[in-house]
């Protein structure tokens, strides 16, 4: 089964309107920008994408919305609930609005046994022909998908053909083609390792920063991809404070703060999130700032 999980995929941000409802126009112009930039797809509903507060029917007229504006480019969302039985249930709606792939996440807020997560995506492997993508977060979500727990659930299910790798160790990256070797693909899921996790072995990069700076993260990728040492570390040194911004756990307010910054959107978030202020906002204002004052030129 071909991968489209390659390349530069944007963890796309869920634009609000001041009365809390998903802002439908600019989530299409939002995306449409992203994919013009030269990145290879979208990914929606993960957790910069705030899938955890949004209501199900909402996530579907997201995933809609995406899809007619993507045109030929996939929309692979993020599949994750509270549980198994609803995590189906999002995985075959994403399949009916015409996306491409999935992104399967282990289930909100349970944090089990490892046999209970891997019931779970198992579950939502099983329950789509598409071509799927195992999200491992350990910090964020408690469960952390070991390499060998990775081979046993690729040797189970053709159709997981990718492994989203964010836990943060670089060494994830080649332990797993250690042991599945090609049959899936890595993609590095923290900003600031993606030149580390692109050395190591991975094949694409699910971003966050992405979302205000389109053109820099496609070529900080790419010129980790050719090789172009040189180039990539100049770029990565601009690059990382900004992409240390997506490491904390305000993350989603962050981007969406910067996004605001270069006038590619709105700090809006869903509570019970609120946009961040004092030290942190002060702190974060200064790093965009600077990084659009002192911007590199790109070749």
């Amino acid at each position: 089964m071909t991968s489209p999980f390659r390349h530069v995929l944007p963890a796309i941000t869920t634009p609000l309107r001041a009365d809390d409802s998903v802002d439908h126009e600019f989530l299409a112009k939002h995306a449409k920008w992203q994919l013009e930039a030269g990145c290879s797809g979208l990914i929606p509903l993960g957790s910069l994408g705030e899938g955890a507060t949004l209501d199900f029917d909402e996530k579907v007229a997201v995933l809609r919305t995406l899809v007619a504006a993507a045109g030929s480019k996939p929309v692979l969302p993020g599949i994750a609930a509270l549980s198994t039985r609803s995590a189906v249930s999002l995985a075959q709606a994403a399949e009916q609005a015409g996306c491409r792939g999935l992104m399967v996440l282990p289930a909100y807020v349970h944090k089990g046994e490892l046999r209970e997560s891997t019931t779970h995506v198992g579950a939502v492997l099983r329950a789509t022909k598409l071509p799927c993508m195992l999200y491992n977060n350990p910090p964020a979500y408690g469960t952390d998908f070991t390499p060998s727990c990775i081979a046993e659930l690729a040797a189970q299910h053709s159709n997981l053909v990718a492994v989203k790798e964010s836990s943060g160790d670089a060494r994830r990256v080649t332990a797993i083609k250690a042991l599945v070797g090609d049959r899936l693909d890595v993609l590095v899921g923290m900003d600031d390792m993606v030149v580390e996790g692109v050395a190591a072995g991975a094949v694409g990069w699910v971003a966050g920063l992405v979302n205000a700076f389109p053109s820099e993260s496609v070529r900080q990728f790419e010129l980790a991809r050719d090789g172009a040492h040189a180039e990539a570390a100049a770029l990565y040194r601009w690059f990382l404070p900004l992409l240390r911004l997506d490491t904390v756990p305000e993350f989603v307010q962050l981007i969406k703060l910067v996004q605001q910054e270069v006038g590619q959107g709105h700090e809006r978030v869903r509570p019970p999130r609120l946009p961040v202020q004092g030290a942190l906002r002060e702190q974060a204002l200064a790093v965009v700032r600077h990084a659009l004052t002192t911007r590199v030129a790109l070749r």
